[in-house]
């Protein structure tokens, strides 16, 4: 078995596990070679191996300067190393071979830079102190530790940036971890890994393994894990919190989406046509918060919609690691399987089908799923309040600003919402009413590793990305001092 097939890095050592993990090329449906990933016991060497790295501090006992210099140097092997991570994100997640250059990489690598910057933050700050008739002499500071070990479980979507920006938090709060990818994409992961391995950081701190669904449960519920970092389906994160609650972990979960976006009367067409196929079709929908439901201005909704169908039309639909498709391969036959499910089921409750549909995939035997529009959508309809996940988009007509917002915020989900208009006064008061963590006003699915990035509601708890994403790993401790030479007597 080859070192490429090792799905375990436990410490400094790379190893093949127990559990045999096939791989398939989303774009043509064939193998792709296999990983030997772990399960409960690969799990315990790992979280045992990062739990010393965090006791005897060997990362964050290192000078700050040194940890940032480690950090930017793996940034530095992200952008070295774009050309050979794009195809091998491509030939997992199904991401077009440009996005995964041009757009993922460089976030990934912007993360470890934001997150190598922090470490020379402070570490907590002077607040001011007084107790219901204490003395004026007591003084009070504020220190963040970091927290322990935490459990990083990672989607195939993004299977870069996300076990990037997260592993950068992590070590930017002075944390250990173990990552455990998806298993349809544990390969990037894993060449993540070793670039930070690479770059300095110590052996322990950052550990991975590539495994099923009994890993992550294993993961979870270990005692010796203090944080538990999810991206994932909702009804995931609920398992995952029933699974934590006996050794009362921290979470963050970043969940499922049905975001909106809000085409107000006065927009600007083309670009609110342009940036809502973007927030929709990039990466095949297969984003958590892809713009899936785009709420019209009546007046202006028939100009819309055959703008909006006859580009999405235009857009190329075909293998990931060709130069010329927008939209690559659904990632799994099971994954096709559901996005067409819904729609067939969104055509049997006779939504109106605008484009697309079922469909033939563009042949050599790739999970392809057709551009498709429904129009105009009843808001009870199923596709319009279920999350695809593909590249289903559903148009609704609203006629008043008020019923625009009831609209965006009749849905359980609360990840991301847009709004396109000319009045940034109606801009910002439409955001200010719209239940979403992020929101977009005249642009779409931008994301900076300086912003926090988290839902409302069913979409999750807590926020990745910025201080906020640091800030989740670690623990607040309060240290109040006497310094009066003659302390008060309290008996």
């Amino acid at each position: 078995m080859s070192q490429e097939d090792a799905g375990l890095l436990i410490s400094d050592q790379w190893q093949h596990g127990s559990v045999a993990i096939p791989l398939v090329n989303p774009s043509t449906g064939q193998p792709n070679g296999m990983v030997a990933g772990g399960g409960t016991a690969e799990v315990d060497a790992a979280v045992a191996a990062a739990h010393q790295a965090h006791r005897d501090g060997r990362w964050r006992s290192l000078p700050p300067q040194v940890r940032k210099q480690i950090l930017s140097e793996a940034a530095r092997a992200l952008r070295t190393e774009a050309a050979t991570l794009s195809r091998l994100i491509s030939s997992e997640s199904g991401l077009p071979v440009g996005a995964a250059r041009y757009i993922e990489i460089p976030m990934a690598a912007d993360a470890l830079d934001f997150y190598s910057a922090t470490t020379m933050d402070d570490r907590g700050s002077v607040v001011p102190f007084f107790a219901p008739g204490g003395p004026p002499s007591q003084f009070a500071f504020t220190l963040h530790e970091p927290g322990g070990v935490s459990g990083l479980i990672t989607p195939w979507n993004f299977p870069l940036f996300l076990p990037t920006c997260r592993v950068a938090a992590n070590l930017a709060a002075g944390c250990t971890c173990v990552v455990k990818p998806a298993p349809e994409a544990p390969r990037t992961a894993l060449a993540l890994a070793r670039i930070l391995l690479s770059a300095g950081v110590p052996p322990g701190t950052v550990n991975v393994v590539a495994g099923m669904d009994e890993a992550g449960a294993a993961l979870v519920a270990h005692p010796l894990v203090h944080h538990i970092s999810l991206t994932g389906e909702t009804e995931t994160g609920r398992m995952v919190m029933s699974a934590a609650a006996p050794t009362l972990k921290r979470l963050s979960l970043e969940l499922g989406g049905k975001s909106p976006v809000i085409i107000c009367p006065d927009a600007d067409l083309d670009a609110a046509v342009a940036g809502s196929l973007f927030g929709i079709y990039f990466h095949g929908g297969q984003v958590c918060q892809a713009g899936s439901r785009i709420l019209v201005a009546h007046e202006i909704y028939d100009r819309f919609e055959r703008m909006f169908v006859e580009r999405a039309g235009q857009l190329q639909v075909g293998p990931a690691d060709d130069p010329s498709s927008d939209i690559g391969p659904m990632v799994s036959a099971r994954h096709l399987e559901r996005v067409c499910g819904r729609v067939r089921m969104a055509v049997a409750e006779g939504v109106p089908l605008l484009l697309g549909g079922e469909g033939s995939p563009p042949g050599n035997g790739g999970f392809f799923a057709p551009v498709t529009v429904f129009g105009p959508t009843d808001r009870v309809a199923s596709i319009g309040r279920q999350e695809v996940f593909g590249p289903v988009a559903c148009l609704l007509p609203f006629s008043t600003e008020a019923e625009a917002v009831e609209l965006a915020n009749d849905t359980p989900y609360g990840l991301a919402a847009g709004i396109w208009t000319r009045d940034i006064g109606r801009g910002l008061r439409l955001a200010q009413a719209m239940e979403a963590g992020t929101i977009w006003i005249n642009t779409s699915q931008v994301l900076s590793p300086t912003t926090p990035f988290g839902g409302f509601k069913s979409s999750g708890i807590g926020r990745e990305l910025g201080r906020a994403g640091m800030r989740t790993y670690q623990e607040s401790k309060s240290i109040i001092i006497e310094t009066s030479e003659t302390p008060p007597r309290y008996f």
